[in-house]
Formats: structure tokens, sequence, C-alpha cells
């Protein structure tokens, strides 16, 4: 009985250590292969992807994982020149058409070889969606000249084309594996990326793999996961535990403590986005001018940026950057209180009035947000924040369903076209950027313009013209053009900072 009850303990001890040191020997952990070189690359991301289909959301978390699944015809340099990417080259017959010879050999990550067919494919499916046809407004028709050369036909000119192609949303699909997939196809999706898509857990991670038969050959990092990690206090802790090899976005306090903290490699630098105060001008009181203009004296930008933004930013003044070809620099409104109530008597509201304010599950829009609210307060505005999750945010936004809101706009294109029509075209009002429902035709005939003038110094005067339209009709404040920042580990190499923030992890490694 004795040698039966030692002979059980000895089994019951045996599974407790297997399940102390991992036990299942094919398991691995997140941050790499059991043993041996790390293999992973695990991210920390604010928030989850929206749509994995780079046709059906324009936001800034998909397109950071779908910046490795899928390439485009064109891609941007440093500089912000359009460069060959799947179009090996191309050729302007006249101003209306482009011939596009794509390269030879790309495979798709189902093995199939991309063909002009695709690219055709491809683009008339961007131009039916409603989240990103206008991109690619003013395409007339897209041709098969042969296996390998599209013919792509404006109505007019359109001067922003070859950025306008650059941008994440107007990737290369399959046909065949887009059609079979349907309505999945978001959930499954098939590019010519350097990575290929594994899974996605809703709300928690995504996992791609390498994609061994990349054109531009196999990446270095075998696996990339996305993790989805809303709080910045999280994503440092997974950072300094180990959990993480990269984080995005420490704007907050850990912004400090990271960037002097020598374990680590702390990337800092401009970006293509603004972060603005949105209006919506289809219900009261915003839609009276006077309503908005008294808010805009209202706001301070300084505290903002000194104390959210820790100083990693500039205070906003156009729609556009400074580092965005054809910015003008607009005045910009300075706090004056005493004008500010003004304002708000002559609109009918001596007193103010109680107002809502949406942000994402951001800190720093919600701290942002705790710093309008306080000065706001100053002229009789009560203000209440609301939280909503990103992807009801997005959606609940495109409906009309807020009053004021606070979102960042990038123009990754580069180009004056996208950074102000998506947002201020009366055609893109909803998901396709304009969420303040504005509407003024003089800034739709000059965005027009803007788009088919190939003359750079007429278009600039164009988007000057724009430039200050929009500061006297303030469908949006602009609050400021904050630095992008990302920390790795000090092992991960050759990472780059993307100013448009959809950074490509293809040539990143993981040193010994």
């Amino acid at each position: 009985m004795k040698k039966k009850f030692w002979l059980l303990v000895a089994m019951v001890l045996s599974v407790l250590f297997l399940v102390a040191c991992g036990g299942d020997p094919d398991k691995k952990s997140d941050s790499g292969a059991a043993g041996g070189k790390r293999d992973t690359l695990v991210i920390g991301m604010g928030a989850d992807a929206k749509s994995l289909d780079p046709h059906a959301s324009n936001d800034n978390p998909s397109s950071n994982v779908r910046v490795q699944i899928y390439d485009r015809l064109m891609d941007l340099d440093d500089d912000g020149v359009p460069q060959p990417m799947l179009a090996e080259s191309w050729e302007r017959p006249d101003d209306t058409t482009i011939i596009f010879h794509l390269r030879k050999g790309v495979k798709f990550h189902n093995g199939d070889e991309m063909k002009a067919s695709d690219v055709k494919f491809s683009l008339e499916r961007a131009l039916k969606s409603p989240e990103v046809s206008h991109i690619l407004t003013g395409i007339k028709s897209v041709d098969v000249v042969d296996d390998y050369t599209v013919k792509v036909t404006t109505e007019k000119p359109m001067a922003a084309i070859l950025n306008n192609l650059s941008h994440t949303t107007i990737a290369i699909l399959s046909e065949k594996a887009t059609t079979e997939a349907g309505d999945k196809f978001g959930q499954n999706p098939i590019g010519t990326g350097p990575y290929k898509f594994v899974s996605w857990q809703s709300g928690d991670r995504i996992t791609l793999e390498a994609f061994p038969d990349y054109w531009r050959g196999e990446a270095p990092i075998k696996n990339i996961v996305f993790r989805n990690i809303v709080e910045e206090t999280n994503r440092t802790i997974g950072l300094e535990t180990g959990e993480l090899d990269v984080i995005y976005e420490i704007f907050g306090m850990d912004k400090t403590k990271l960037k002097e903290d020598d374990r680590f490699n702390f990337i800092e630098g401009p970006q293509v986005s603004m972060t603005y105060l949105g209006f919506n001008m289809k219900k009261a009181p915003y839609d009276n001018p006077k309503v908005r203009e008294a808010i805009s004296y209202a706001i301070d930008q300084k505290p903002i940026i000194d104390t959210v933004f820790l100083g990693g930013g500039q205070a906003a003044n156009s729609i556009i950057g400074p580092n965005i070809w054809g910015y003008y620099d607009v005045e910009k409104y300075t706090q004056d209180i005493a004008k500010a109530k003004a304002l708000l008597a002559e609109a009918g509201y001596p007193n103010g009035f109680k107002a809502k304010i949406w942000v994402n599950d951001n800190p720093v829009r919600r701290d942002t947000a705790v710093i309008l609210q306080d000065q706001l307060k100053q002229i009789g505005i009560d203000l209440t924040i609301e939280t909503v999750e990103w992807g009801a945010f997005l959606d609940g936004t495109a409906r009309g369903d807020h009053e004021m809101y606070l979102l960042g706009w990038g123009t990754v294109t580069r180009d004056p076209d996208y950074g102000m029509y998506e947002l201020i075209s009366s055609s893109t009002m909803g998901a396709a950027g304009n969420r303040s429902f504005y509407s003024n035709p003089e800034v739709d005939r000059l965005l027009e313009a803007g788009k088919t003038e190939l003359d750079p110094e007429k278009r600039k005067e164009i988007y000057k013209q724009i430039q200050e339209i929009v500061r006297k009709d303030l469908p949006m404040y602009m609050i400021v053009y904050p630095l992008n920042n990302v920390v790795t580990k000090k092992d991960i190499k050759n990472f780059k900072l993307d100013p448009a923030n959809a950074h490509r992890l293809y040539g990143v490694s993981i040193g010994e």
C-alpha cells in the first residue's frame, strides 16, 4: 500500500514539474521560438484593426496591419515622391491616360501570379467602395492591355493620381481569392505583401507569417503578432517585461521614462497627420458659425501640447501640416475668453449650453478632451466626455450620431488633394472622411480644380484659397501636428518610422 502511495506521489510531482516547465514542447511564446533564436515580433497597438479588407475601412490601426499583407502599384519615397512597386514602370501618352507595366512573377499568398486582370479588378472594386472610392474619383476606365500591362483613363487630368495609387487602401488583390471569400475576405485576406495572414482573435491579436515567395525576397522575421492593448501604460509594461518587442504611439507620461531608458530604442519624428476637434454641422448649435468661432477662441493649444503630448507636437493652424506640399500658414486662433463669450452671446447662448464630445478609447484623446472640458467651462459650455469603442466611434461619426468629436487625419499620399478632399468635400460626408458634414460649394469647386490642375504653382494657389476659407468656416478646429513615435527593444534592428503611421516591417530583424 505504501509503495502504491509513493508511486502516485511521484506521478503527481512529475506532472506538476512538466506543467511548471511549460509542459508542451511544441508551444511557442509570443516573443519567439521555444529555445534558439527569436523568430516572432510582437507589437503593441492602441486599437484593433477594423477590417483587413483594404476597401472596407480607412483607419490607421487597420493600415498598420494591412501594409504588411498587401502591396500597391506605387510607393512613396522619403520625400513623398511616387516610386515603382507592383508597377515596374509607367508612361503618360497624354494628360488623361497612364499605362502601367507590371512586375512579372509576383505571387499572391495563394500561389497565383498577379496579372493585369487582378489590377483591373482591384481598382474597379475600390471605385465601388463608399469608404475609399473618393481616393480614385476621376478614373473613367481601367483596361487590360495584356497580362502585364494596364491602361488607366481619367475623365480629366488627375494631378495626384500616382500619389493616390500609393495609398494603403488602394491595394492590389487577387480577383479569384477575393471573389471566392466574398463577405469574409476582411477576415481572410490574401495579398502579395511580405507577410500572409494566419489568424485574428478579435479584440486581442492578429498573427501573420512571412511569405516565402515574396517578390522582394522573404522577410527576415518569420512571425508578426499585433496585440490590441488600448492603455498606453499597459503597452509600456509589456515592453518592460519583454512580452512586447515594439510599441506604437506613446504620448503620455510614459514617454519621458521610455525616452531615458537605455534598454530601448526611442524613435521619434514628424508625421503627416494632425489632430482636430470636429463639429457636427448638421446639429444645433454647431450649425451656427459664431458658436464654432467662440469655441475656437476659448481653446489654448499650449497646455494640450505640453501636458498631453509632452511637447511632442506643433500647434496646428491649417487642415494640412507644414511638411505637406501646398501648406499655407493661415492665421492661428489664439485664446480670447472675452471674445469667445461675446460671440456665444451673439449666437443666442449668453449663458453657454450643455455639450457632448466623443473620443475613442485612446488615453491621449481622453486627456485632450479633459483639457478642452476645462477650457470651454470658462465660456459657459458644460462639456460631457463620452468614450466610444473605436469601431463604434467610426460607425457613429459616419452616421452623424455625435456632436463634437476628436479625431486625427493623416495626409498619407503627401498631396493636399487627399489631405483636404476627404475631410471637407460635400461628396465625402460620413464614412469617407467628412464627419463634420461640412458643405461649401466654393470649396467643392476649388477642390475639383485642385484635382485637375497640372501646373504646380496654380495648384498651390488653389489650395491656399481653400485653407483660408476653411480657417474662416471652421468645420473643425485644428489642435496639433503631433510628432510620431515608436519604442522598440534594443535588439530590434532596421525599424524605420513611417511618417504616415503605417510602419512597414519588411526588412526589420531581431539581433543577437
